[in-house]
């Protein structure tokens, strides 16, 4: 077993994470017959099978789903040594993987990218959007950097840093402009769109709300935020969103914007990365261009607001 090698295990790991051999090919930005390739050498230094191959699945083995945990701890420390010699020069260059939710990609990154870009020239920024779950799961496999989240995640094996807090605001038709706010009893029993089971945003929307997620006999379902306001300009329901999205989701929809007189629902963004990083005080940089980027769009908002 003298011959294995550190491209056998990335494609491996591609495969086990796809369960295709074309998609973990593209994954790799290699032929799918060199992947095959790679893999039946790998099966063959093992003298073990790593995987079931169907029709249009692979499935790991069970000696696969063993080997799967030694290699991702093999990946992810040759990961590390590479973040090691980044965090060495002291200066934020090369590959940056980092990770944002949806419900602050749209409205946050623009100004994150333009204000990283300007500050570190030799940065190679690799953005992926996807929910919070799968975002915290990639970390602590390896393949993300950093993430920008709702906190808390509570995750052990991460470091938390607080950016900002926003407020949630109440989006409605626009015909109910001026109409009084409803509290939190009276929204209750209207009909209220959120976003669909795994968001973060639509637990604390319910939070706020004191809804059931599994009961509301009212609550319709939509996969973005753009889809609720949407369908609060046609008249189907009311929704809740955050304070940055505002600008852009509502400058296209017939709806109203009203703020919640007592109790405003909030919550906290900020960014997380594994307490093991190298990287640690470069992303603390990070972290920082992103809250003054939060704020940039506050103030943006802010002067909007004043001028409407």
């Amino acid at each position: 077993m003298n011959n294995l090698t550190i491209k056998q295990f990335r494609y491996f790991e591609a495969l086990a994470r796809h369960g295709h051999f074309g998609r973990a090919a593209d994954a790799c930005a290699v032929s799918q017959p060199a992947l095959s390739l790679q893999i039946k050498d790998l099966e063959e230094s093992l003298g073990a099978i790593l995987f079931e191959r169907g029709p249009r699945q692979a499935r790991l083995t069970s000696f696969g789903e063993e080997f799967a945990l030694r290699v991702g701890s093999i990946l992810r420390a040759v990961d590390e040594l590479g973040d090691l010699a980044r965090a060495s020069r002291h200066r934020l260059a090369g590959r940056l993987r980092l990770g944002v939710i949806p419900t602050v990609a749209p409205y946050l990154l623009p100004t994150i990218i333009g204000k990283l870009t300007h500050l570190y020239e030799g940065l190679d920024l690799h953005v992926r959007e996807t929910l919070t779950a799968k975002l915290i799961q990639e970390l602590a496999e390896g393949r993300l950097d950093t993430a920008i989240v709702a906190l808390p995640v509570s995750e052990p094996s991460l470091e938390e840093i607080a950016l900002f807090t926003e407020n949630f605001v109440l989006v409605r038709p626009g015909t109910e402009a001026g109409k009084p706010i409803p509290d939190i009893e009276t929204l209750r029993e209207m009909r209220l769109l959120l976003l669909e089971e795994g968001h973060c945003f639509r637990d604390q929307a319910l939070d706020f709300c004191k809804l059931n997620a599994a009961l509301p006999r009212e609550l319709l379902e939509g996969s973005s935020l753009s889809t609720l306001v949407q369908m609060v300009g046609a008249g189907i329901g009311v929704t809740l969103i955050p304070e940055m999205a505002v600008a852009v989701e509502t400058r296209s929809a017939s709806v109203s914007i009203a703020r919640f007189k007592t109790v405003e629902p909030a919550r906290t963004i900020g960014m997380v990365w594994r307490k093991t990083s190298p990287l640690a005080g470069q992303l603390l940089q990070i972290a920082e261009v992103v809250r003054q980027s939060a704020d940039v769009l506050r103030h943006e908002h802010g002067r909007a607001s004043a001028a409407s």
